[in-house]
């Protein structure tokens, strides 16, 4: 009897672990819900596809705690780690300091050959510098070098006292900026990124900014690829030449580089927002806190070659022409259009592009008075049968409402034409 019990319960606990064991093991990968869930994703599909390898479902693997890789025409987010997590950015803070001394050219505040003077203050900043000395002058566009290509902390306040009158205000400017892009956990204490209390930003916000930076003034690429230049100093001392060397070894290092800035102190550690072209495709990789110059390098260049792999950008360059629409009531009886905008889509899944469709929905007539930018229809784009984003069509000018005497010109001009 003990052996037939015996005999039972050893069959009973062999059941309970078959029936306990998981059908799959669960591969959770590190650090985001994001991957567990491409995990579960590629567990669910059919076994005639096949399994992804780790790598692949897991996304690019890179050391440094904070990252974000976005496409720059679109603003995508192809792929994020801790992206949100306010760090000090260290140099990388330029990127705002250059975006608001661009918009000051682009507003006529300033131009490329005014003349800067250095402050005492500016003078005696520490870090990274050019050794700009108290009262020594040169023109914003070797500022500009000094910034983008040496990380000039000197120039970054000479051009700031410069603008606004003092680092304070600049600094100001540059919070406001900061909150116009949506970037949500950034403050800015300094112009330069030294390492101060409070200074902090994101791995997701310098994207935003670099972005603003490189699609709005592209120009930034005659500087930030420079990759040793020299400047003249003339001060009390006389005249010397010093040499600018790019702190961004990618502009060397990685054959597709176009920009942008690096940064490293001892709280920030190394940073860098790197941006690259292939093929029509603009990216951003940006890498927070990385352990050391190589290996946020390096992080950036996988981001980097990952999207290059994956992404491919639809822009519509030549859309349809577009017909004047009636107005209802006013004193010209239509008005022309204009598209709003380039419409762009980012693709990472291997979509054949050549397959997208437009549809254009206008409205039959808009009512006067009609507002310039008064919406008039979208282009729509269609793939595969859905619909994957529209570009507005929008009234290029105004037009009055017609009051009585206007309708009395359109008839005595009515009878003109017939006579």
């Amino acid at each position: 009897m003990k052996r037939v019990l015996a005999v039972l319960l050893s069959t009973f606990l062999c059941l309970q672990n078959v029936y306990a064991m998981p059908a799959k093991e669960h591969i959770v990968y590190e650090d985001t819900q994001e991957n567990i869930e491409n995990t579960e994703d590629t567990e669910n599909k059919d076994d005639s596809e096949g399994e992804q390898p780790a790598e692949e479902a897991a996304g690019p693997q890179v050391s440094a705690p904070s990252a974000v890789l976005m496409e720059a025409s679109t603003g995508e987010v192809i792929c994020e780690k801790d992206a949100d997590t306010p760090r000090p950015p260290a140099s990388v803070t330029k990127v705002m300091t250059m975006l608001l001394i661009f918009d000051a050219l682009a507003e006529g505040k300033i131009k490329l050959e005014d003349q800067v003077t250095t402050s005492e203050y500016a003078a005696s900043m520490g870090g990274s510098q050019v050794f700009l000395e108290a009262g020594e002058t040169q023109t914003v566009d070797t500022m500009l070098k000094c910034i983008s290509v040496a990380s000039g902390n000197d120039a970054c306040v000479a051009m700031a006292e410069y603008i606004c009158g003092n680092e304070e205000e600049f600094v100001r400017q540059m919070n406001e900026k900061a909150k116009s892009l949506g970037m949500e956990n950034t403050h800015f204490v300094n112009c330069n990124g030294l390492d101060a209390d409070g200074h902090v930003t994101t791995a997701r916000d310098i994207a935003l900014m670099s972005r603003e930076l490189i699609t709005k003034y592209p120009q930034i690429q005659d500087y930030c690829m420079i990759w040793m230049e020299n400047i003249t100093h003339t001060t009390q001392k006389g005249t010397s030449e010093f040499g600018l060397t790019n702190t961004n070894k990618l502009v060397r290092q990685y054959e597709y580089a176009t920009g942008l800035k690096t940064g490293s102190t001892g709280l920030a550690k190394f940073c860098v927002s790197a941006t690259a072209k292939k093929n029509d495709v603009d990216l951003i990789a940006v890498i927070m806190a990385a352990e050391d110059s190589k290996a946020r390098f390096k992080d950036a260049t996988t981001l980097l070659n990952y999207g290059f792999g994956k992404c491919q950008v639809y822009k519509d360059e030549k859309p349809q022409k577009l017909k004047d629409i009636v107005v209802d009531g006013g004193v010209e009886d239509t008005v022309p259009c204009k598209y709003s905008g380039t419409f762009r889509y980012l693709d990472t899944t291997g979509a054949n592009l050549a397959g997208i469709t437009k549809k254009l929905n206008m409205k039959k007539s808009l009512d006067a008075p009609v507002r310039k930018g008064d919406a008039a229809g979208s282009l729509v784009y269609e793939l595969d049968g859905k619909e994957i984003g529209k570009v507005d069509v929008i009234a290029s000018k105004n037009v009055k409402k017609a009051g009585i005497f206007d309708y009395l010109k359109k008839v005595m001009k009515s009878f003109s034409i017939a006579a």
